[in-house]
């Protein structure tokens, strides 16, 4: 099973250009990539063109201004151009007399939704009543649902079981991070693990929520370069879910993204 980074950003005007994406997977032996947009870049013509200048490595997640009023059209023709997914927040709502109608028009193009948003916004019950709605639509919830954001602070007990609640909606998968996403770095840095102990147990929230068939791993790449980097973003979840089994941690760390990104 080809290993999947899903979650990074790539831009030649800020983070880094792709070349350097894929020298990080390369080295780290990640096969294939999805590729996210940053918010507020309604230009997607970098993913185009990352994902024909390397066929067969990346799948593009693009963004549209909802605010406008041919959100779905662009969003129409993002996808005959290839996009393998829309990027939108948990609190996404388009303009008019249909709120959820960006929403609608991913749901008729089979587009996932790669979803942003803070812990409160994927626990609340707008959210949970959207995904109701649109039960044909996949939703990925992007980093483990924003529960270790900001690093070392968890949400609320309450608020963490409503997001993991979300596994209910069978519609749903998320996205699992590197160890730096969410836990404290300790001072100094200590080997084999620079992390404070204990680290937060919220891999194994999402396993026992979702299954492994239901999560995917991603490395937040650039950003993570600032944590613990690229290679052990990968490795620490690796040794921390190896229990599992191999089938599992293919799911986990390829299966998934692949089925629901597809790399073009």
């Amino acid at each position: 099973m080809p290993v999947v980074d899903s979650h990074c950003h790539v831009s030649p005007v800020w983070y880094e250009p792709v070349e350097i994406l894929l020298h990080q997977m390369d080295r780290n032996g990640v096969d294939q990539a999805v590729l996210i947009q940053m918010m507020g870049q309604y230009d997607n013509r970098y993913q185009v063109d990352c994902v024909r200048r390397y066929p067969g490595r990346f799948a593009p997640v693009v963004l549209v201004d909802v605010q406008q009023p041919a959100a779905a059209d662009e969003l129409s023709r993002l996808a005959d151009d290839g996009a393998s997914g829309v990027r939108l927040t948990a609190n996404t709502r388009s303009p008019g007399a249909d709120p959820l109608a960006i929403w609608r028009a991913a749901e008729r193009l089979r587009l996932p939704v790669s979803c942003a948003g803070a812990a409160a916004d994927f626990a609340s019950e707008g959210f949970a009543a959207l995904l109701e709605a649109l039960p044909q639509l996949a939703v990925v919830i992007e980093h483990l649902g924003s529960l270790g954001q900001p690093r070392g602070n968890p949400a609320a007990p309450e608020t963490a079981a409503r997001v993991m609640a979300l596994a209910r909606f069978a519609n749903v998968t998320m996205k699992i991070t590197g160890l730096g996403e969410f836990s404290r770095r300790a001072m100094p840095v200590q080997q084999p693990s620079p992390f404070e102990q204990p680290v937060p147990d919220l891999l194994q929230q999402a396993i026992a929520a979702f299954g492994p068939e239901r999560l995917m791993w991603g490395s937040d790449y650039p950003p993570v370069s600032a944590r613990e980097g690229y290679a052990n973003a990968l490795r620490w979840p690796r040794e921390q879910l190896a229990h599992l089994g191999p089938p599992a941690c293919d799911a986990v760390f390829g299966g998934t993204a692949l089925r629901v990104f597809p790399v073009r």
